[in-house]
């Protein structure tokens, strides 16, 4: 939740959740830019949801980086999280196709309709 919320997280955890692509946490590469790290921590709540994270993904949705909106949206669907109906909604007039369509996805899992 903390990596999802720009802040500092360990770098095993980082590693962890980044696969080979997050090595740099070990060595002098640069480390690419920063949203990677706000769409695994998002990837890692696929897998490992707590409800104390709704507040951080609901921010996620927001998120200036689409890749990160569009991880967010897998984990609503995921987790069936009806909060987030209104933001998913909203997002299906997202500018990238890609947040859009998952949007779409989103919301007929979470209401059986696209409406």
């Amino acid at each position: 939740m903390a990596l999802l919320d720009r802040q500092n997280a360990d770098d095993e955890l980082i590693y962890a959740l980044g696969g080979p692509p997050a090595r740099w946490v070990f060595t002098d590469e640069p480390p690419g830019p920063d949203y990677w790290l706000r769409v695994w921590a998002a990837r890692g709540l696929l897998w490992a949801w707590d409800d104390a994270a709704l507040p951080c993904l609901m921010r996620a949705l927001a998120d200036e980086a689409w890749r990160v909106r569009e991880m967010a949206l897998k984990v609503v669907a995921r987790h069936r999280l009806d909060d987030a109906v209104p933001t998913v909604a909203a997002l299906r007039h997202d500018p990238v196709p890609r947040v859009a369509a998952a949007a779409a996805r989103t919301l007929v899992r979470l209401t059986g309709s696209g409406d």
